[in-house]
């Protein structure tokens, strides 16, 4: 799986995911880019998740043209160490393959 880290979350995640490809959006020179266009690039390089921490992307763009899941990891604060909770759940979820386009919610705990 081909995985971008939204610039919102901590670059250290990127640990988390280790049998993964995984990129930063600043690795991608893609800082600043809005959400519609940032999800159209994705499709470009071939990126299959999109893992952010902005809880109202699911609100701003119409999914159901975009062949890009999106992981949103809901948490109380963005910090490694709080997030880094959610990985186990997301790595299950990814080890299964299969990823569906649109949002899947990870809640702590």
């Amino acid at each position: 799986m081909k995985l971008l880290l939204d610039e919102n979350l901590p670059k250290k995640l990127k640990l988390d995911f280790p049998l993964q490809e995984i990129f930063t959006v600043s690795e991608m020179s893609w800082q600043g880019t809005k959400n519609g266009e940032l999800l159209k690039l994705m499709i470009q390089e071939n990126f299959d998740v999109l893992l952010t921490f902005d809880k109202n992307l699911q609100y701003q763009q119409n999914f159901e043209k975009y062949t890009i899941a999106v992981f949103v990891l809901n948490a109380s604060i963005n910090t490694y160490n709080i997030l880094t909770k959610l990985s186990p759940k997301i790595n299950a979820k990814l080890d299964t393959g299969e990823i569906n386009p649109g949002i899947t919610i990870f809640k702590e705990n």
